[in-house]
């Protein structure tokens, strides 16, 4: 079974409406029926509190949900967080080596100076992209 409808059923049994589980979870009420209608997924912090809240297992919570698990899975690997951080990093550097070696070869045109400008703001947004992500 999906954490969405385990979630319903778990709120429904401790006779709470999604209004009064978001008050005590300080989240807002959106937040419950998204997590409810698999919009959204649970943070791990959030999935002990739902766990307490309702009187539930994390066992019986989490087990048998594939997507869940994968969720927390990518939201708790910190060395993968970081490696793929480094790995924009790197390439951010590589790209603005190669927009300064760009440069210098190009004919001083207006052209060729946009073209590497934007090939730098993208490489930046990339990389703030990233940045963010791991926030």
């Amino acid at each position: 079974m999906e954490i969405g409808k385990k979630l319903k059923q778990a709120r429904l049994g401790a006779r709470l409406t999604q209004e009064q589980a978001a008050e005590r979870l300080f989240v807002s009420r959106q937040t419950i029926s998204n997590w409810e209608n698999e919009k959204t997924y649970p943070d791990i912090v959030s999935v002990v509190k739902l766990s307490d809240l309702y009187s539930i297992s994390l066992d019986e919570l989490l087990k048998g949900d594939a997507k869940m698990l994968e969720h927390l899975e990518e939201s708790t690997d910190i060395v993968k967080s970081n490696r793929k951080l480094i790995l924009a990093a790197a390439a951010n550097i590589a790209v603005f080596l190669l927009c300064m070696a760009m440069a210098a070869f190009l004919p001083d045109s207006a052209y060729a100076v946009a073209c590497i400008f934007c090939l730098a703001v993208v490489s930046v947004a990339c990389l703030l992209y990233q940045i963010v992500k791991k926030i």
